[in-house]
């Protein structure tokens, strides 16, 4: 009885981390890269999904798992102030530069300890993520692609918004708008059908294109009625007018 509780607290503890950071790298996708928001959102989803399986798996991959809870913390640790002298028992990063580059060693550290297991394709995720934060582009879409072409499919349906957002940002929307309306015609778990229309929406309006966002905004209202998300489509045609 005292193993199980050990390994539930040990599973919960990562499962609340990894979930912690996606919402914190949400947040820096609303102050930075606007569209990357709904797809490092829905990691936390594709997490609580996988997660149950990642325990039974080799010991190897329960080794992994526990890495990268402890990558992810990186992500999570705050920054101090310019000047503020540097504390021992509570690590701090100077500059979100800073935190992601060291972040960036862990994942990649899992990648290459842990490959073809299933926590190697999150730590893919997050390096793709943490590339974004460097504008390290080409890094990014390198290891999206790799999330995707690795089987999993709610994973690679949340690798493929992120790659969407990536490509929305760097003058790409063709690419972007296919790899939506791919996504909102096989929605998974993950990536429902309205996450994606939302994304795409965002997408057609960024690259001027307001008919177009018009039009998805008014098929979610349509298919959603008396939704939130409904309330949400309603205040972006407000802000299209």
């Amino acid at each position: 009885m005292r193993a199980e509780t050990r390994h539930q607290l040990k599973q919960d503890a990562f499962s609340r981390v990894t979930i912690d950071a996606a919402e914190r790298t949400a947040h820096w996708s609303v102050e930075h890269r606007q569209t990357l928001i709904i797809s490092v959102v829905a990691v936390a989803v594709v997490l609580a999904a996988v997660i149950g399986g990642w325990y039974y798996l080799s010991t190897q991959d329960e080794k992994a798992s526990l890495e990268l809870s402890q990558a992810v913390r990186t992500m999570d640790t705050q920054l101090r102030a310019a000047g503020a002298p540097e504390q021992p028992d509570f690590p701090t990063f100077t500059s979100a530069k800073e935190r992601a580059e060291a972040a960036t060693k862990k994942f990649q550290a899992i990648v290459d300890n842990y490959p073809h297991t299933r926590t190697a394709d999150m730590a893919h995720y997050f390096l793709g993520v943490n590339a974004a934060i460097l504008s390290n582009n080409g890094a990014a879409e390198s290891n999206f692609k790799e999330v995707i072409s690795a089987g999993n499919r709610e994973v690679a349906a949340v690798a493929k918004t992120a790659l969407a957002s990536l490509y929305a940002q760097t003058n790409r929307a063709k690419e972007a708008i296919a790899i939506d309306q791919e996504l909102i015609n096989k929605p998974t778990a993950s990536v429902s059908k309205v996450t994606a229309q939302l994304q795409l929406a965002d997408i057609y309006h960024s690259s001027n294109q307001p008919l177009d966002a018009k039009r998805i905004y008014e098929q979610i209202k349509k298919e959603n009625p008396g939704a939130e998300v409904a309330q949400l489509a309603t205040q972006k045609l407000t802000e299209l007018k």
